[in-house]
């Protein structure tokens, strides 16, 4: 074993941990990044990245057998799981060594096992349980994500009840598919198996689908939903699932009525839980709460010296968040005068069913329930002349700003391409816009983004095309 010393220690190599180490390297810190599985973590091969080359390859399946109204004809378009399957894997594996490659230019030094704290400023490293290294540093960061919450009675075994990693490398295409569950991973599945043809149902336990969504938001995409054939329930709950040969039987209870519904795989999409075992936090100042890691907003923990950041803390769990989250802690560290804690109200999410769903800041009945006044805009996209010309008319987007200051409380999206439009709205609430800066910027024509302007109009009264 060699004791090797840094200035920064980083547990966990996804996307707030690497960030983290390579803003570190930035600010002229010695840095080391320790990893178990793989650089880039859950986002990077088991999540956001290998999710959206599935998601893509379900668009185009959709598109193919809907060509007519473009003016094509295809003859019985097919496709082929396995090579579906091999090309997410492949963006993911492309990226992962990007992240290596990364830490390498940035002179970060990669250990290839598990973390443990051992007392102040050390880091013990094991690899297959056998001791690898003895690492010390005065700053340790914790970055170690989260894992797929199991619900009793429903636990996954790989084979017929599916987590998301299950979910991304099908070794065929199921004929039906059960999600349980109605968030953002819930729905990304539930969307790529209806479009690549499986007959999928939603159980969600909330009283609408995309829960954490502005409610007409919400309802917008139900009905999108099920217009593509989805079955959805809500106030549903599992109470209890039985394997039956290729297959599971699933027992619902929604509106006071049971109905058993039988699908050949169930994916479980109920929430995540804080990767907080093995971490050596037994003895330190470094609190839990309901498996999360209790951090400031500087991302610091009780214990001196050990800061948190990612999916192992609070929500929003997202890779963005993560990100952001890592560069505000090694700046605090570094002592530059200008940091800010992380408003999570200016972080977007992003949701990438079809059609696309995305937010930030706060609904319209949060705002109210907050005591705003509020000025709402609408404006569909069937008013936009590049979404009528793309074949996607399907979609809208939603303003809420204070009636008295005119600062733009949320914005909440549905339609194609919505996930790269929300940051305009970002922008805007991080530079603490009202709308008059909003009204007076030029939208180029013609965009699907022209709806966000006709949207802050129309709160005000002035909207031009609806």
């Amino acid at each position: 074993m060699a004791d090797q010393s840094f200035d920064l220690i980083v547990v966990g190599g996804g996307p707030g941990g690497y960030v983290a180490a390579i803003r570190a390297a930035q600010l002229g810190m010695k840095a080391a990044v320790v990893e178990r599985e793989h650089l880039g973590g859950i986002c990077l091969n088991w999540g956001c990245i290998p999710t959206k080359a599935l998601l893509r390859t379900s668009e185009i399946n959709h598109l193919l057998h809907d060509l007519n109204q473009y003016g094509f004809s295809v003859d019985n378009p097919r496709f082929d799981i396995e090579k579906v399957v091999k090309r997410s894997r492949a963006v993911a594996k492309q990226l992962s060594s990007g992240v290596a490659h990364l830490l390498k230019k940035n002179k970060i030094t990669v250990f290839d096992g598990q973390g443990r704290l051992a007392g102040k400023g050390t880091l013990a490293v094991e690899k297959d349980g056998k001791p690898l290294a003895t690492l010390k540093a005065p700053h340790i960061i914790l970055a170690t994500g989260a894992r797929a919450r199991q619900l009793p009675g429903l636990e996954a075994d790989g084979k017929l009840i599916w987590t998301y990693k299950e979910a991304m490398v099908p070794p065929a295409m199921p004929a039906s598919l059960l999600v349980i569950g109605s968030g953002a991973i819930g729905i990304e599945f539930a969307s790529f198996y209806r479009n690549m043809g499986a007959e999928v149902t939603v159980v969600e336990v909330m009283d609408r689908v995309l829960p954490v969504e502005d409610e007409e938001i919400s309802a917008f995409a139900r009905k999108a939903f099920e217009a593509q054939g989805m079955k959805i329930l809500t106030s549903a709950t599992v109470k209890r699932a039985a394997k039956a040969g290729d297959g599971v039987v699933v027992t619902i209870e929604a509106g006071c009525k049971t109905q058993d519904i039988t699908a050949s795989r169930v994916i479980s999409a109920v929430g995540i839980v804080g990767n907080v075992e093995g971490l050596g936090l037994e003895g330190t100042g470094v609190k839990v709460e309901k498996t999360h890691v209790v951090i400031d907003g500087y991302c610091r923990t009780g214990e001196p010296g050990v800061y948190a950041i990612g999916d192992l803390v609070g929500p929003p769990w997202l890779a963005h968040k993560a990100s952001h989250e890592g560069v505000i802690c090694v700046e605090k560290i570094a002592g530059l005068n200008d940091v800010h804690p992380l408003d999570v109200l200016n972080i977007p999410g992003c949701t990438y069913c079809r059609p696309q769903v995305a937010s930030v800041g706060l609904t319209e009945a949060r705002a109210r329930a907050l005591g705003h006044q509020v000025k709402v805009g609408r404006f569909p996209f069937i008013g936009n002349g590049k979404a009528i010309a793309m074949g996607e008319p399907e979609g809208m987007v939603k303003t809420v700003f204070d009636a008295d200051t005119g600062e733009l409380l949320g914005a909440h999206m549905i339609g194609a391409e919505v996930t790269e439009m929300i940051q305009g709205y970002t922008i805007a609430r991080t530079l603490e816009s009202t709308e008059a800066e909003l009204m007076h910027t030029v939208f180029p024509h013609p965009t699907i983004s022209e709806t966000m302007h006709e949207a802050v109009l129309a709160a005000y009264g002035r909207a031009i095309h609806f």
